[in-house]
């Protein structure tokens, strides 16, 4: 099945779904006319664009190849977070579990692999079984958030919320440990870290405002609160009215501790204006920032800083929307392998395997399908 087919099958689905207010979300930037994407022919965001079609339909199938006889698609560690990862990046091209296709069956299966009482602990918790920690408990959170209303039938639909309901309890537990003035509001490795780094926290901040968007139980404090860490991560002295100094900075790995960069600015850009936070001068020096620094195939983090590369600068709109989606085209198209696959050159990733990259390059891929809601502007 096409991925074009398969858009068709969930966009009546979707055009089904209410509306969630969101009080606290703001107004996102008026994006106007979409610029032409340099070097597309003329293309436009959303328009149809083959040769992404025609790729996506070959990493579709190669994940596919991936899922073992249990419903885990991973081919290197940490089977429940890549699994999730998968899960996310098949419904970003329109495949839902209930669909009666190949792929259908295989998010059917992948999703029932982790939602098995197996994967997870008593009060919740996804990190321990598979090694992959508050990390991956927030990649899979936010997999089940988006999933949520979406399962194969009833049961799985009721494991999705039981098991969702549940993860949020953990992350907003561990956000509430003791922490310093510079940590507060932010996560680690560990649900009783005593500090915080942006790359963990960033997966927790999205699963909060993805379950949010949902009406589960988050509350607005939280969110505040991780906003104003991710406000510290920013690299720049702040005046007496709390705005940045540097009009143009990045977001740092932790906070007054400098050194921005592409993964980790590509994440605060993106986690910004998830929660809402469109109109804060971090949100324009971010964007700014990283088209001065355009994503380079060796980078380090490239897959993963890419993916929020990519959904950020959409979001962002403008002219910073095409002129990121074409960087982005330009830079994996010509990369996918025969069997369909990715497989990142920097040596932060390349141990992490093919489903990994394959499933962070098909997200980057589709933002024009706009399919998953915590995506969508």
């Amino acid at each position: 099945m096409s991925s074009t087919q398969i858009a068709a099958t969930l966009a009546a689905f979707l055009l089904a779904l209410p509306a969630v207010a969101q009080e606290d979300a703001g107004t996102p930037p008026e994006p106007g006319a979409p610029a032409a994407l340099d070097g597309l022919g003329g293309l436009q965001l959303g328009e149809n664009d083959p040769q992404v079609d025609a790729a996506m339909d070959k990493a579709v199938a190669y994940l596919l190849t991936q899922q073992r006889e249990d419903g885990a698609i991973t081919d290197k560690g940490t089977p429940t977070a890549m699994t999730s990862l998968s899960i996310m990046a098949l419904a970003s091209v329109g495949v839902t579990p209930a669909d009666p296709t190949p792929e259908g069956t295989a998010m059917r299966k992948a999703l029932d692999y982790v939602l098995d009482e197996k994967r997870v602990q008593e009060d919740g918790y996804f990190g321990r079984d598979d090694g992959s920690r508050m990390y991956g408990h927030g990649i899979i959170t936010l997999m089940l958030s988006e999933m949520l209303g979406m399962g194969a039938n009833a049961e799985q639909d009721r494991l999705i919320r039981e098991r969702l309901e549940n993860a949020i309890a953990v992350i907003l537990r561990a956000q509430s440990q003791p922490k310093d003035a510079r940590n507060q509001g932010g996560w680690r490795y560990e649900r009783d870290s005593k500090d915080s780094d942006l790359s963990v926290s960033v997966w927790q901040v999205m699963a909060l405002r993805s379950a949010a968007n949902d009406g589960l139980d988050v509350p607005p404090e939280a969110i505040a609160e991780a906003v104003d860490y991710l406000r510290r991560s920013y690299d720049s002295p702040v005046a007496r009215d709390g705005t940045p100094d540097d009009r143009v900075s990045g977001f740092t790995y932790e906070p007054e501790r400098g050194n921005p960069t592409y993964a980790m600015t590509a994440a605060g850009l993106l986690a910004m204006q998830v929660c809402g936070q469109y109109e804060d001068p971090r949100v324009t020096g971010a964007a700014e920032w990283l088209t001065a620094r355009p994503p380079q195939w060796k980078d380090k983090w490239f897959s993963y800083g890419t993916y929020y590369y990519a959904q950020g600068m959409y979001q962002r709109g403008g002219e910073f929307a095409p002129a990121a989606a074409d960087a982005v085209r330009e830079l994996l198209l010509e990369r996918q392998e025969d069997d369909g696959s990715w497989l990142a050159e920097n040596g932060s990733e390349r141990s992490h395997g093919h489903v990994y990259a394959t499933a962070l390059s098909m997200l980057s891929l589709s933002v024009k399908y706009h399919y998953l809601p915590i995506y969508q502007r």
